[in-house]
């Protein structure tokens, strides 16, 4: 059985960088055909998909998120991760990890992938 794990600091401050992992367990990371992807919840709202990396390690990434966030792979670690740069108390959210077998930019339906994460509270807060 396949399993992503978000991992990282609960608690960030402002300006600061966010760093998360993604921990892929029950399977190595396939060399083909599959995307990883990043969507976050802030408290009160809906999901929010920020960006994807894929098999081949291109990346794609929400417009307006584009130049503060980065996606990378380690595929000898099983883990992909997310950093988010200049932190502000409007990216605090519940942070999830996701795979799927096609791209899809853009999709917070948690049926269009086929694994995802339980989640990692972010707080940025001084």
């Amino acid at each position: 059985q396949v399993q992503l794990q978000e991992s990282g600091p609960g608690l960030v401050k402002p300006s600061q960088t966010l760093s998360l992992t993604c921990t892929v367990s029950g399977a190595s990371i396939p060399p083909v055909n599959y995307y990883w992807s990043w969507i976050r919840q802030p408290p009160g709202k809906g999901l929010e998909w920020m960006g994807v990396i894929s098999y081949s390690g291109s990346t794609y990434y929400a417009p307006h998120l584009k130049s503060r966030t980065s996606i990378a792979r380690d595929t000898l670690k099983n883990q992909f991760t997310l950093q988010l740069v200049s932190v502000t108390p409007e990216d605090t959210a519940v942070y999830y990890c996701a795979e799927s077998e096609t791209l899809i930019l853009g999709a917070t339906d948690r049926n269009l992938y086929k694994y995802w994460g339980q989640g990692t509270q972010v707080t940025v807060s001084s």
